[in-house]
């Protein structure tokens, strides 16, 4: 019998309440609810409640809300007589186009759209008129050479400008978008691009990271080598040298950016085709670090209207807010930052190290720009904490109303951290979705007040429950997040999966008909707030107790001498033991008592089973994907092929046989840390 861990959430501390939550655009919403519906919703509590008990109604009053743009209306919000994992059609009869949405979201076209900057960029700037002239230009281009609807465009980019444009072009013409960042290995890039077989290719010829030029010239040959389906392969310039030219002369099919602009028609008009509410948008990849990635394929009427519910009705973003999100390409969150363009936000883009050429880097963009939402991983403020950067101390932050968090969960110190060190008065969101659903489960929401340590709310019309087993739901334990009822942007498919059988194997193996996430999460009964625990594929499971790694990491996180820490289970047989790796801080050296006290710390605030078997020291790091992701998954199989192949073959043959692919390393940022473990010869006992 597998049990669950009934840890209890941190203490339900009140860190920020919303001045005037009447005024958000959360309640806005629900009076429009009220008076279309002639119901009497008076709480968020009772608005989150009938999203979810209704689903049809409130998709459509969405849709309605939002301003949705189309040219023929739909006959039928969710069709029926489908389960959910059948996953039936939103918006039947529909057609719209998402970037024709986009530009119909501002009045102004003068006012900014994009502002892009980064290492070795100089700061630019591009109004909504400018955006739209642009795009009507490429979409030209585009057209030209034969692209239609259904095509794939891809890029293998960094964060600026001319990718979004490239991208709203592309789906104008309803062709479908997908990008990989230039940190990504050759091997990583043409796992997902070979699958999806693009007719075109943005790329550029160098990057800036780190205070230094990166050429990008080797990998990008060694990628366009083997994509034998590109037609154009685009290169754009990291500056305004010749640099670009060198290198589409050297390539089959290569152009510069500028040169591909050139063949658009000037006089051209910008035209929207008109696609079903399902047509896809965007093909969105898994991470890969377990197998050959997934293609997950979103659609325009899915992604349009959830983005739009997370910036404009729970995140009260408008044409008056700048959004900064440090992402790159590669990440769902950088399709998330550029959803914020159809609710009229600007959006900036970053492109480098922001710890270059300081710790204030973004922090002085914020009071240059003045933005006013700022999004980055747990991770990022996880370092500002452990190199004792203040942001307050420098910065006036003035227009600052909201901070977003993702990635892992941010722990509860850093909760204290923003608000000592950042700001006081602001909307922390501590934000939890993924690239399956290119949005948020749980998220962000202005108008409710932010608890430690917990995602501040379920979002509107998302079913999510936390399962302890099959139909079991509870509040104030620990188990698997599950969402019971359809959503809007669920992929539509998975790029040559024949039959939906990846897909269903994804998300409805492991319960009937019920999206099964993979986390594991907590509901607190009080506060209605989420605490994420990890990946489910990662809860921890000794002697059939189940508990999340993010409960250990934040009691060790206390502990000034640890820089870092690492949890996973390691397999034996039929039961799984808990490892932890410690990255200790700088001038404190590994030692029996801080495994002691640790250990001790662990058993009191949480049990005795919750204490690892082994606590070692990760001399080599602590190993992270590309886009501040720590990774569990693929350090967990690594650990347990190790102590498996000892048992049975000897612990030389363990060292020797047992590797990460290639399609492993290739998606981590750090990939050398995974060479630590083949010398700590406790794994194999």
């Amino acid at each position: 019998m597998t049990h669950t861990s009934t840890s209890s959430a941190t203490s339900q501390q009140l860190l920020w309440t919303p001045k005037d939550p009447a005024q958000t655009n959360t309640h806005t919403f629900r009076r429009f609810v009220n008076a279309k519906r002639r119901l009497s919703l008076e709480t968020y509590d009772e608005l989150h409640a009938w999203s979810v008990d209704d689903i049809e109604s409130f998709w459509s009053d969405v849709w309605e809300y939002t301003g949705t743009v189309f040219s023929k209306p739909y006959s039928q919000v969710l069709e029926q007589g489908k389960t959910m994992d059948e996953i039936p059609k939103w918006f039947i009869g529909a057609k719209l186009n998402y970037t024709e949405n986009v530009f119909a979201a501002v009045a102004d076209s003068q006012r900014t759209a994009i502002h892009s900057v980064g290492e070795g960029r100089t700061l630019k700037s591009l109004s909504f008129g400018q955006l739209r002239d642009q795009v009507r230009l490429c979409a030209s281009a585009m057209r030209k050479m034969g692209l239609v609807a259904g095509d794939r465009v891809a890029g293998y980019v960094p964060n600026i400008t001319e990718v979004v444009i490239a991208f709203l072009a592309a789906a104008s013409i309803g062709a479908i978008w997908s990008s990989t960042s230039t940190d990504f290995g050759s091997t990583a890039v043409l796992d997902r691009f070979v699958q999806i077989e693009p007719k075109l290719l943005f790329s550029t010829d160098a990057t800036g990271y780190n205070g230094k030029v990166h050429s990008h010239a080797e990998k990008l040959a060694a990628v366009a080598e083997q994509l034998p389906s590109v037609q154009r392969l685009i290169v754009i310039p990291f500056s305004d040298s010749d640099a670009g030219d060198d290198l589409s002369a050297r390539l089959p099919n290569a152009c510069t950016w500028a040169d591909f602009m050139a063949t658009g028609d000037s006089n051209a008009r910008l035209e929207f085709e008109q696609l079903p509410f399902e047509h896809p948008l965007f093909i969105l990849f898994s991470s890969g670090t377990t197998g050959k990635p997934k293609c997950l394929v979103h659609s325009a009427g899915g992604l349009l209207l959830q983005h739009r519910k997370e910036h404009q009705i729970t995140q009260d973003l408008t044409p008056d807010d700048i959004l900064l999100y440090y992402t790159t390409t590669g990440w769902m969150m950088w399709n998330w930052l550029v959803g914020a363009l159809s609710v009229g936000t600007a959006i900036v883009l970053y492109e480098g190290s922001p710890f270059k050429p300081a710790a204030s880097t973004l922090w002085s963009l914020v009071d240059s720009l003045k933005i006013t939402a700022f999004g980055t991983s747990a991770k990022y403020i996880q370092t500002l904490e452990d190199i004792d950067y203040r942001p307050k101390k420098h910065h006036h932050l003035s227009t600052l109303k909201a901070i977003y968090s993702t990635a892992s969960p941010l722990k509860p110190n850093s909760f204290d951290f923003v608000y000592e060190h950042i700001k006081a008065d602001v909307c922390l969101s501590s934000i939890t979705g993924g690239t399956d659903i290119c949005s948020l489960f749980c998220g962000a929401n202005t108008a409710l007040p932010v608890f430690r340590g917990e995602v501040q709310t379920r979002g509107l019309g998302m079913a999510v429950e936390c399962w302890i087993g099959e139909n079991q739901p509870a509040l104030g334990q620990s188990g698997d997040m599950v969402c019971v009822k359809p959503f809007p942007c669920m992929p539509v498919f998975f790029w040559g999966d024949k039959d939906n059988q990846r897909y269903r194997s994804a998300y409805f193996d492991y319960y009937a008909h019920v999206w099964y996430h993979g986390d594991f999460m907590i509901i607190d009964k009080a506060t209605g707030g989420v605490h994420m625990l990890g990946r489910s594929d990662g809860t921890l499971n000794p002697a059939g107790v189940r508990f999340g790694s993010a409960e250990l990491y934040n009691i060790v996180d206390t502990y000034p001498e640890v820089a870092d820490s690492l949890v996973v289970g390691q397999r034996q047989g039929v039961d799984e033991r808990v490892l932890m790796f410690l990255q200790m801080a700088e001038g404190y050296a590994m030692s029996a008592d801080i495994v002691k006290r640790i250990s001790a710390h662990i058993r009191s605030q949480l049990s005795p089973r919750h204490v690892p078997a082994l606590i070692l020291q990760a001399t080599g790091g602590i190993p992270y994907t590309v886009n501040g992701k720590k990774v569990e998954i693929a350090v967990k199989k690594l650990v347990s092929d190790l102590y498996r192949v000892a048992q049975e073959s000897g612990a030389d043959v363990a060292l020797t046989t047992v590797t990460p692919d290639e399609k492993t390393t290739s998606t981590l940022a750090n990939p050398e840390s995974l060479l630590q473990y083949y010398s700590m010869p406790e794994l194999l006992k």
